[in-house]
């Protein structure tokens, strides 16, 4: 490849990787992809042809796209595009065009630049749409092709501006190379120019992350971007109808993963939204329970207090969320959040209701990462045996029932309380509990309906999802006089052990109950979902793995790119400071243990050799053998290092004398030419002189001069025993 078809091959892989940028972050889909590489195709098969639009054409064309963008605009937000893409989709597509006039026209240097000012512009476009790892990768494509191009363009535009004369007055005659060996320095340069541009951004990358991971944050942990939160996104409001959640769970959609650490037996979930009005079809909060209360976040470390009752501090339970953009504004958390930890930016204000839920600002257009800790420490069955339902005024609307409620739901509930011979509180809530998960199927279809749907689901139906379960049992123990409520939010999600965090999708959308127990003041999780409803969606098999460890490296550019602030910043700090103790720590052990290893072995062998006639010469021969080579290690790294400096100097020499030999067998010729009356003129080339003397044996030693002198070649023996045999032709020695 000619260093002209490299550059251009640079020049249109710099473009490409622009649009490649562009179709990783959705700025484009798969069609126009593939219409903009058919169009790389045609224009490189252009190059050089009739074909090409010329200058003044092409900018009529340019000035044509202005209007085409507005009609281009108004038919996106006339097919029904959502607004906040209708411009992204639109600016994106002229970008494109303007791409592909240029590639079209006959291109000076300054179109060159435009095409690369616009491939730049692609990538801008794409960052703001993308916060993808994927985008990342691109990225480093992009860089690298740009590196290979910008080098490329200097050197041939150094090339075209010195001129052959200026070359022969500035070289000197001896120095002056010849267009076979100036091609042969520009496909010289082509091949190193790929190796020079990796090494280029290997450094830059090398030098910039631990810039990136030191340097103070004074942004938000979030990051904006053009698309809207999850669409459809119920059951997260003061008001849920039935059967929300089971809409939300059709949907494998990630929601967010969690991160956790000092994790509890129980299993965790993630609550969102705690109603406790139920008016048989709809779930709300009560006007009773609807002010909230400010809780103020501060501004040093963004610590907002919710609880400061924990009872065991010291085994608060630390989840780490990282929240893909959403339409509602809850904060999800473990039950019993103590204190959450966010940006400013992040969490300008946090809200307590009186259900325990936190709401914060809505984030439909960002991810959002915080921090909650929770006292996920509860009592155990023992302790709440003498729990009785005495409740105070505040608790009364958690016995609240619809107007119009089936009376076989309290005769239901007092035959399973019978049957279980349930004594108390507890064993009465998990009587009802195991009946609703044994006795009913799970099925996300919604086939109970009528005035009553909660009395065809559990009479009639005896199948349904989990808010029916979850509804079911609340209403049932409000029929014994039990205070209950009912809880929307997420399970656990699927554990990723290669990011080491949960992913929970859509479909891990949950209803369950929570039942207060007045004398410790607490309420305790009860699940009815059967075990169908429960299920993870793991599974073996290569793509899932692999899949897996493409989410752990989403999660490392979510974690320390998207959503690193000041405090992952002193979290990564912390931990490789730990890390570095626990590892000297580990290597001082170690040492200790060795040195403790070897000196009971030395007390030993001296022990059972304290009496053997060997044993003093065998301790002779042991100290003779470490001071011989304690004195000749020395000599014999000397000895090394000499041989290795003669190899040096030899393998120098030996070039050294390939050189001379170069000039000789060069003198020789010119020598045997000057007695033919053949002389080189100072203005002349190696390569002129020689195709001047109009004789075939001068062209070829020349060729073969240049090869070595200037290629840094070393001829094969049999080509210089026929330039020895042609020296000789042309002295006269063989005739």
């Amino acid at each position: 490849m000619n260093f002209d078809t490299y550059f251009r091959a640079s020049s249109y892989a710099m473009i490409a990787a622009g649009g490649l940028a562009l179709l990783a972050s959705g700025g484009i889909g798969l069609p126009l992809a593939a219409v903009c590489v058919a169009g790389l195709v045609l224009t490189w098969k252009l190059e050089g042809t009739r074909w090409r639009l010329s200058e003044r054409l092409g900018l009529a064309v340019v000035l044509l796209s202005l209007p085409l963008f507005y009609l281009d605009w108004q038919y996106l937000y006339s097919a029904g595009l959502a607004p906040e893409k209708v411009g992204v989709t639109a600016l994106a597509h002229l970008i494109l065009f303007l791409s592909a006039v240029k590639l079209m026209q006959v291109k000076a240097d300054r179109d060159w630049v435009f095409l690369y000012l616009i491939s730049f512009f692609e990538v801008l476009l794409a960052a703001g749409l993308s916060i993808s790892p994927v985008f990342f990768a691109t990225l480093v494509i992009y860089v690298l092709c740009a590196f290979n191009t910008i080098i490329a363009f200097e050197i041939q535009k150094a090339q075209r501006s010195v001129k052959a004369t200026e070359t022969r007055l500035l070289m000197p005659p001896e120095t002056k190379p010849s267009r076979r060996l100036a091609r042969h320095a520009r496909r010289g340069a082509a091949r190193r120019l790929p190796l020079v541009a990796f090494i280029l951004l290997g450094l830059i990358l090398i030098l910039a992350t631990p810039l990136f991971f030191m340097m103070p944050r004074t942004t938000s942990a979030t990051f904006t971007r053009s698309s809207g939160g999850l669409s459809g996104f119920t059951g997260f409001s003061d008001m849920v109808r039935l059967g929300d959640i089971g809409n939300l769970q059709q949907s494998d959609q990630v929601v967010m993963r969690v991160r956790v650490e000092n994790p509890p037996a129980q299993q965790l979930r993630w609550r969102g939204v705690a109603l406790d009005e139920f008016s048989g079809k709809v779930w709300r909060k009560s006007k009773v329970a609807l002010p909230n209360s400010q809780l103020r976040n501060d501004k040093e470390n963004g610590l907002v207090a919710v609880d400061t009752t924990a009872r065991q501090s010291n085994a608060l339970t630390t989840q780490t969320f990282y929240v893909e953009p959403l339409d509602t504004p809850v904060i999800f958390a473990a039950s019993r959040a103590v204190a959450l930890q966010g940006a400013q930016a992040t969490l300008p204000y946090v809200s307590l209701d009186a259900e325990g839920g936190l709401t914060s600002r809505s984030h439909d257009y960002e991810r959002v990462s915080y921090r909650v800790y929770s006292d996920t420490v509860t009592p155990d069955a023992t302790q709440l045996q003498g729990e009785q339902p005495i409740y105070g005024e505040n608790y009364r609307r958690y016995l609240q029932l619809p107007e119009k409620l089936d009376p076989r739901f309290a005769q239901l509930t007092r035959q399973i309380i019978n049957r279980a011979g349930a004594p108390n509180m507890y064993e009465t809530a998990r009587a009802i509990e195991k009946h609703l998960q044994t006795q009913y199927a799970y099925s996300l279809e919604m086939k109970a309906a009528g005035d009553e749907p909660l009395a065809d689901f559990l009479f009639n139906i005896r199948a349904g999802h989990c808010e029916y379960f979850a509804s079911s049992m609340v209403v049932m123990l409000r029929t014994q006089g039990f205070a209950a409520r009912i809880v929307n939010g997420f399970q656990t999600g699927e554990y990723n052990s290669a990011a080491d965090a949960y992913t929970v999708t859509q479909r891990d959308a949950h209803s369950w109950v929570e039942v207060y127990f007045p004398q410790h003041n607490v309420w305790l999780t009860f699940d009815p979902t059967p075990a169908a409803g429960l299920q993870s969606r793991g599974g073996g098999g290569l793509i899932k793995r692999l899949g897996k460890y493409g989410e752990a490296l989403e999660m490392l550019w979510i974690q320390y790119v998207v959503a690193y602030d000041k405090n992952e910043q002193r979290s990564l700090t912390s931990n490789v400071v730990r890390r570095f103790e626990s590892a000297r720590g580990s290597l001082n052990s170690f040492y200790e243990s060795a040195g403790k290893t070897f000196k009971r072995w030395l007390e030993a062998f001296k022990k059972s050799n304290r009496d053997n006639p060997e044993y003093s010469a065998t301790r002779s021969r042991l100290l003779l053998g470490v001071v011989a080579f304690t004195l000749l290690a020395p000599l014999l790294f000397l000895l090394l290092r000499r041989a290795w400096r003669q190899g040096w100097l030899n393998f120098a020499r030996r070039r050294r004398q390939n050189a001379a030999s170069v000039v000789e067998f060069y003198e020789r010729m010119t020598r045997a030419l000057a007695q033919q009356g053949l002389k080189r003129a100072d203005h002349e080339t190696p390569q002129e002189f020689a195709l001047a003397t109009g004789m075939p044996l001068p062209v070829k030693i020349t060729d073969a001069y240049h090869r070595v002198r200037y290629g840094e070649q070393t001829l094969p023996r049999d080509e210089a025993d026929v330039i020895e045999s042609w020296l000789r032709e042309m002295e006269g020695k063989d005739q």
